[in-house]
């Protein structure tokens, strides 16, 4: 059987203050189509994996807003993270209560909060990435070619091709968010693709890939393989998840294991991880802004994004390459080119006045 997990709890800390801690971007609809990031993840992957079968691991303050959002997911594929712990332990827990369901189960790892422009060519490539994995128990990440030498993604060089599966790769190393002059080389070189965050794997493969590379990870969850799929598992999940490392799936598995894979792909990917990311993929006017459904007046201003509540309005004159953006009690100027510095920003405006504008 084949499975989605979605990972849905993180905090989004990049796009305050309109992602905020009570209601994270994945939660929130950037396009005005009426469907939130998470929602969009979930109607994309449902032509190759069943509603039954997709599995949500999110944070337990999330839970209305899940059922707000997607009230056709059945309550036991709802896996609340009593704390957080970066992805490895997410993944790890996932993979355990996917294969008390299914020892023979197959798994695609997907963020709740990406943007895909070209649907179809995505779950062409998912069906291509599962019969590999299924035949082969490799680990396989999704590796998109890239256009510019961003430095807001994280890189995999890959350089041995598979003779029988053309876009699949042997992959050499990852690279997480280089400066500007590496990942210049990097794109010259031919042998980088951008990090999607993507994977996919048998659940059996990538458990047998925590006993050996992150035995500290797999000790926490393996003390709970009589409880999978049982009522105790919640209260299992609740004493022991805490006290899992804190640790990506990147950094405990796949820099480690020997048998990770990477798929070239071309499906309109963007991580939409910062405001940059939204300007990129977004409309924008005659002078280069992006608006964002939002009320502006823009005088002499080019290359920012602009966005405020529905009932707010933005009047802003002489600025070039700016996010001004309005949500609650905030207010967001700042350049566009420094907005990876947004996230520790958050955690100075923590410090200084609490969880007030969080």
């Amino acid at each position: 059987m084949r499975y989605c997990v979605i990972m849905c709890g993180g905090i989004g800390s990049r796009f305050w203050p309109v992602s905020r801690g009570g209601k994270p971007k994945q939660f929130l609809d950037f396009f005005g189509t009426g469907r939130s990031l998470l929602r969009m993840t979930v109607d994309r992957i449902l032509p190759v994996v069943e509603m039954k079968n997709i599995i949500l691991v999110t944070n337990c303050a999330y839970a209305s807003l899940i059922r707000e959002q997607l009230p056709d997911i059945p309550e036991e594929n709802i896996l609340y993270e009593p704390a957080r712990r970066n992805t490895a332990p997410c993944i790890c827990w996932a993979a355990h209560h996917v294969i008390a369901r299914d020892p023979d189960a197959s798994m695609v790892v997907l963020a709740s909060d990406h943007l895909i422009l070209k649907e179809d060519s995505f779950r062409n490539d998912i069906l291509r990435g599962i019969e590999y994995v299924e035949e082969t128990g490799n680990l396989l990440t999704l590796g998109v070619t890239p256009s510019s030498p961003h430095t807001g993604y994280g890189y995999i060089q890959a350089t041995t091709a598979c003779v029988d599966r053309p876009g699949i790769l042997k992959v050499k190393s990852f690279t997480e968010k280089p400066d500007l002059h590496m990942a210049e080389m990097f794109v010259s070189s031919g042998e980088f693709y951008w990090n999607s965050g993507m994977f996919l794997w048998r659940a059996d493969s990538i458990l047998k890939a925590f006993e050996r590379y992150a035995p500290e990870i797999a000790a926490v969850f393996n003390a709970g393989n009589d409880v999978y799929g049982t009522p105790e598992e919640t209260a299992f999940i609740d004493e022991e998840f805490p006290n899992a490392p804190c640790i990506s799936i990147d950094y405990a598995i796949m820099e480690k294991a020997s048998n990770v894979y990477v798929m070239t792909v071309d499906f309109g990917w963007s991580d939409l991880g910062s405001w940059k990311a939204l300007y990129e993929v977004s409309p924008r006017n005659r002078d280069g802004n992006v608006t964002q459904q939002s009320r502006v007046m823009a005088y002499d201003c080019s290359g920012c994004v602009f966005h405020s509540d529905p009932d707010k309005v933005i009047v802003a004159a002489g600025l070039e390459n700016y996010i001004v953006t309005q949500s609650g009690n905030a207010t967001l100027i700042y350049p566009l080119e420094r907005e990876q510095q947004i996230r520790r920003v958050v955690n100075e405006l923590g410090e200084a006045f609490g969880d007030r504008y969080l």
